[in-house]
């Protein structure tokens, strides 16, 4: 069939393939390729030429139905119900990984965009080399890029690759990037200034306790402005300040608070703990990065610094939706509980 040719599943794309499809059936009726009335492929067609399975096409067509794109007739199968789409946002979604936290962004962005927003959406797993690939590979016209850039190596080049876009449609997400010049959007961390501004506000806790260590693995992608921070607190406040690399050969003494960015490196650490029979809370101190609700229950309450992941999808889905330029910071949080 004709309409088979305005139908693209990118094999790279994170976005899963139901979507696509979906996608794919929007952009044809948006550009007049496909017309109100016409009778698109059965789900049997679509499954056959596509290699997909049948679940994966129904559910495309039964999410356009939903959005009142796509009607249906019993036994004729599905049509074009909307000749005209009142959405022309069209997104390149660029994270570096999907972890628990970025789904917490992703799931704000696409909630607070609405249906009718096409996204196609790439995970580049902190490789520079795809990260290069993908944006450099693109020939779609979108209306916005929306970039998250972290790497564990070889990121030197990223500002180069970034200013190629342009910049009126340029939205950096989670942190500025050095060397990224001109008017662009952003909805931020502000990696130094939080985490002093919270071990501040932890500091009635802190005080009961002598050395802190900040737990950044060698081999990271992390911000050195984490850093950069934490060791301006220590200075501030005359704690004596270490960065610790490999918490598997640290040995752990009363008096420390240990600040933990990964989730495995924490699981380390609170073994290391038990073993030694010191009171967490009391005798040793530990804050981990990234809210989740098991860190409410583990050890009665981790404390935890957090920025707030939906508010940042939110807000930037916001300025996608207004038009507007802004670079905005997004709330970081301290929750004081009993493991400091």
């Amino acid at each position: 069939m004709s309409i088979f040719k305005y139908i693209e599943l990118d094999v790279l794309s994170a976005t899963p393939k139901y979507q696509q499809l979906a996608q794919s059936i929007m952009n044809a009726i948006a550009d007049g390729s496909i017309r109100k009335d016409e009778i698109l492929p059965s789900i049997n067609e679509l499954s056959y030429e596509f290699e997909i399975s049948r679940d994966t096409a129904e559910k495309a067509y039964k999410h356009l139905k939903r959005m009142g794109v796509l009607g249906s007739v019993p036994g004729k199968g599905y049509f074009v119900k909307a000749g005209e789409l009142q959405s022309t946002l069209k997104i390149f979604l660029l994270f570096n990984k999907l972890s628990t936290h970025k789904k917490l962004i992703y799931d704000a962005f696409v909630k607070t965009l609405g249906p009718t927003a096409l996204i196609d959406f790439y995970i580049y797993n902190n490789d520079f080399n795809l990260f290069k690939k993908l944006i450099s590979g693109i020939e779609k016209q979108y209306t916005h890029f929306v970039i998250i850039t972290h790497f564990l190596e070889g990121g030197e080049g990223a500002p180069e690759i970034i200013n190629a876009l342009p910049k009126e449609k340029l939205i950096l997400l989670d942190k500025l990037v050095p060397g990224v010049t001109g008017d662009f959007s952003a909805v931020y961390e502000n990696f130094e200034e939080d985490i002093y501004q919270s071990l501040e506000k932890a500091l009635d806790r802190l005080k009961h306790y002598e050395t802190l260590k900040i737990i950044v693995p060698e081999y990271s992608y992390f911000p050195q402005e984490i850093t950069k921070g934490f060791k301006r607190f220590c200075q501030q406040y005359a704690f004596n300040g270490k960065i610790v690399h490999h918490i598997q050969k640290e040995l752990i003494a009363p008096k420390e608070v240990y600040i933990c960015l990964m989730e495995d490196d924490l699981v380390t650490l609170v073994d290391k703990i038990i073993e030694t029979r010191l009171e967490i809370g009391r005798e040793v101190g530990v804050i981990s990065y990234n809210e989740t609700p098991l860190k409410r229950l583990i050890l009665q309450g981790i404390t935890t610094f957090s920025t707030d992941f939906s508010v940042m999808g939110e807000e930037t889905a916001k300025l996608v939706l207004s038009g507007e330029k802004q670079q905005v910071a997004v709330p970081f949080h301290l929750r004081l509980r009993p493991s400091l």
